[in-house]
């Protein structure tokens, strides 16, 4: 199935692409990657029309038209691979962490990087919380920056059920990194949480040395 139906999602997509539109979204994301020009809420609804008409590919079926996706040149490809991996998140096994890993660290950016460890690598770790552990420690060390950042990020939305004790630790360990992405990504974690327990963010804040933009994006709603 796998194979032909990316086949004519990609047709379909391909149909709808917009020149002028791309040049745009190009540049916002500093001519990292060519898109088609199709924006995000056409783009949702052409997949919504596509997957009505042909349905949803389930378990290895998704990952493979996920991977199929995402070798395609354009960013949109990229994001409807995102929505394949969206539909085993509930049902993948534990060892389907190393497939969500491949794609912070292949065709890197905050767009899809910030999805992937919010939506998938934070799900994921909730579904497997004794995965956490030696994954966050290989991001840490990897030196990738964009691991780094899912290390910070997976928590995001986990309010109540965050572990502060561990989230406050990476933050710390990445505190003097010069990298604007876990600069913002830091303050951007802080300002969540803060939602959550605003005290206990003050505090952490007041007593760590960290850059201005972390401290300004993680106290803009205290």
């Amino acid at each position: 199935m796998s194979t032909a139906y990316v086949q004519q999602l990609e047709k379909m997509l391909r149909a709808h692409s917009d020149q002028e539109n791309a040049r745009k979204m190009e540049a916002y994301m500093k001519n990292q990657f060519p898109f088609l020009g199709i924006r995000n809420p056409q783009r949702t609804e052409l997949t919504k029309q596509f997957t009505k008409a042909h349905g949803l590919p389930k378990g290895e079926e998704a990952v493979q038209a996920a991977q199929a996706l995402w070798q395609l040149p354009e960013r949109e490809f990229a994001y409807t691979a995102i929505l394949m991996l969206m539909q085993v998140r509930k049902t993948a096994e534990a060892a389907h962490i190393d497939t969500l890993e491949t794609y912070i660290v292949t065709k890197s950016w905050w767009d899809t990087v910030d999805t992937i460890a919010d939506h998938l690598i934070g799900y994921h770790l909730q579904r497997y919380p004794e995965l956490i552990p030696d994954y966050v420690e290989k991001w840490l060390i990897s030196g990738n920056m964009w691991l780094q950042r899912t290390a910070i990020l997976f928590q995001l939305k986990y309010k109540k059920k965050t572990d502060t004790a561990q989230l406050f630790a990476v933050i710390s360990r990445l505190a003097d990194s010069k990298e604007f992405f876990i600069r913002k990504a830091i303050g951007w974690a802080l300002r969540e949480y803060a939602k959550t327990d605003a005290e206990a963010v003050g505090a952490f804040v007041a007593q760590t040395e960290l850059s201005p933009l972390s401290v300004r994006e993680a106290l803009k709603h205290i």
